[in-house]
């Protein structure tokens, strides 16, 4: 998928099997038992929900970071990466009232969010969605969507615990844990 914008659609129909959907803070989405991931405008019907997010330019990442980053991440898709998941996220009015300067601040110099995830490259590869530059009523402001092969799901259990501990999470007012299977005869 080598475009920007992505919706993700959940329901009854689509290459990722449902293992579990769970709210880990405010309200759930309603339950689905497969996800499809659109690209660049894709639309479907029959759908229980869908998140829309546009992948956009780094926030937050120092140069030495993003080399770091470019250096060790692989690319989404692998044929070992059957396991997936997908986590909206939405923040507080208080993160968005912070400058971007004091975002960096808690992102990474309390938090070390960078460094977190960079310890678990390549295994886990992984691509942000921006919400809120699509529009201001998506319900949620990230959707982070990763993939792993399935021995690497304890590092990437291991990966969540650190990130919801951070200072960070303080501002994480809304959050689904969607985690998923490519289902047989997806593999290609």
């Amino acid at each position: 998928m080598a475009g920007r914008f992505f919706t993700f659609y959940g329901g009854s129909q689509g290459p990722w099997r449902v293992r579990s959907l769970r709210a880990i803070t405010g309200e759930a989405l309603p339950p689905a038992q497969r996800v499809l991931v659109a690209a660049d405008g894709g639309s479907a019907t029959g759908f229980g929900w869908c998140l829309r997010g546009i992948t956009s330019n780094e926030r937050y990442v120092e140069k030495d970071e993003h080399r770091e980053l470019v250096a060790r991440q692989q690319g989404l898709g692998r044929a070992d990466s059957t396991f997936a998941a997908l986590i909206p996220i939405r923040k507080t009015a208080e993160w968005w009232a912070l400058s971007q300067d004091e975002r960096r601040e808690v992102f990474e110099e309390q938090s070390k969010h960078i460094q977190v995830g960079l310890r678990y490259l390549p295994a886990i590869a992984r691509r942000l969605h921006h919400c809120r530059d699509v529009s201001a009523s998506e319900p949620f402001d990230f959707l982070t969507w990763f993939e792993y092969p399935p021995s690497s799901e304890p590092a990437f259990e291991e990966l969540l615990t650190e990130l919801r501990a951070s200072a960070e999470w303080r501002y994480v007012d809304r959050e689904v844990d969607i985690r998923l299977l490519k289902a047989e005869g997806f593999y290609s």
